[in-house]
């Protein structure tokens, strides 16, 4: 039997996984239990009977520890966010494997709500101490995996703007997608809004409550389908598993739409992202703008081979987390290095100026530089360059400039 791809949800709140092909999901609330005294775990309905026994400590919104960094205090030892991610994602992913009678996971794509640097290095630690390598571990955001959700159904489903409305524990958002077809190549746009009106399940406690609920659902959507053109609307989230009680919102976004529900439909589309993976070409030839990925094209322009070139840095569609370069350079009576930024909309094409006045002075040509690009996060690269001078003749320096430029 092949190894399980792996489609994961991890939220503050929720856990949600899938497997492709496999009709059998899993829903655990993202909580973590050990065993007074013994060095047993627990997650979902297990942990908490543990913890109301009075046998076990229990640790929520795991996600949330990870992005701060703090560490918790379980009995008389201390646990760092990692090693309780780690236990947690351990306890998490022997379900599909005894489920399905395999230990081999050939790819395992986890989806975060909105991804950032600190949760992100957890993960990957994490992967380590699950022994997955790296070329088949991806974190992604809500927004990817709505893309390769709706890009993997009937095309007629996307043929227009589609709409995902997501209501859980943490609120209400909305995504929007759409297809700008070029010559070359599409791009798939992803629009995300986190909708703060006072919206949350416990609205729905109360009749009072889901009226106020539909009422505010109803004027999020004349606000948001107003004069476009939708294919599709999506509903997910717990809010949504029963959509009944909010009958005038289901009024208003059926009009002349398809409507309807997937409740994990986040963990399917990281799931798709992690069969596509495997495929010896992409099933999804797309330049994909979304959280988590780059929105413009970064470049120089450099002398190679004695002709004028573009040098590509980093591309719009390109995870920020992933797009990592480093390059050697001879200055060629330059004081400055120009990155020339790039927007989907060409009008807006810019640039962006560093200089380099630390570097010594030395004749023309005589000064090589090691220049270090990342992203902090997809709207902010970080430069490093340090002096390598030339040889014997002019011993570099131990100068090191670094800037942080907002795109």
């Amino acid at each position: 039997m092949e190894g399980l791809v792996i489609g994961l949800d991890l939220s503050d709140f929720y856990t949600q996984v899938c497997c492709w092909e496999r009709e059998k999901t899993w829903t655990f609330p993202t909580i973590l239990c050990k065993k007074k005294d013994e060095d047993q775990w627990y997650i979902g309905d297990e942990a908490y009977s543990c913890n109301l026994a009075g046998e076990g400590i229990l640790v929520d919104k795991l996600p949330a520890l990870a992005r701060k960094g703090e560490a918790v205090l379980l009995g008389a030892k201390k646990y760092s966010p990692r090693e309780l991610l780690q236990e947690y994602l351990k306890q998490v992913l022997s379900h599909p494997r005894t489920a399905f009678k395999t230990e081999k996971i050939s790819q395992l794509v986890i989806t975060l709500p909105q991804p950032d640097s600190q949760i992100m290095d957890c993960l990957l630690y994490c992967a380590d101490y699950l022994e997955i390598p790296r070329s088949r571990f991806h974190v992604i955001s809500h927004g990817e995996s709505f893309l390769y959700y709706v890009l993997a159904q009937k095309k007629e489903i996307w043929s227009g703007q589609v709409g995902l409305f997501d209501l859980s524990q943490s609120g209400l958002c909305y995504y929007e997608m759409k297809v700008q077809r070029g010559l070359k190549q599409s791009t798939v746009l992803s629009d995300y809004e986190k909708i703060d009106q006072g919206m949350n399940l416990d609205l729905l406690d109360s009749s009072s409550g889901i009226r106020m609920a539909d009422k505010i659902l109803c004027g999020c959507a004349e606000r948001l389908l107003a004069k476009k053109l939708f294919s599709a609307i999506i509903l997910t989230g717990r809010g949504f598993e029963k959509p009944s009680w909010a009958a005038e919102f289901m009024k208003v976004i059926g009009r002349r739409r398809k409507v309807f529900g997937e409740t994990v439909l986040f963990a399917r589309g990281a799931c798709v992202k992690g069969q596509d993976c495997l495929e010896a070409e992409t099933k999804f030839p797309y330049v994909m703008i979304c959280e988590g990925r780059l929105k413009s094209t970064i470049s120089m322009e450099v002398i190679h081979e004695e002709k004028p070139t573009q040098l590509v840095i980093a591309a719009s569609g390109d995870s920020w987390y992933e797009a990592k370069s480093t390059l050697d350079f001879i200055l060629d009576n330059q004081e400055e290095l120009v990155f020339q930024i790039q927007p989907l909309d060409s009008r807006k094409r810019y640039e962006i100026r560093m200089p380099l006045e630390e570097i010594p002075h030395r004749p023309n040509r005589t000064t090589r530089i090691q220049m270090k690009v990342g992203f902090l996060d997809e709207s902010t690269m970080a430069v490093m360059v340090q002096d390598k001078g030339f040889g014997e003749l002019f011993p570099a320096s131990d100068i090191v400039i670094r800037r942080e430029i907002a795109l």
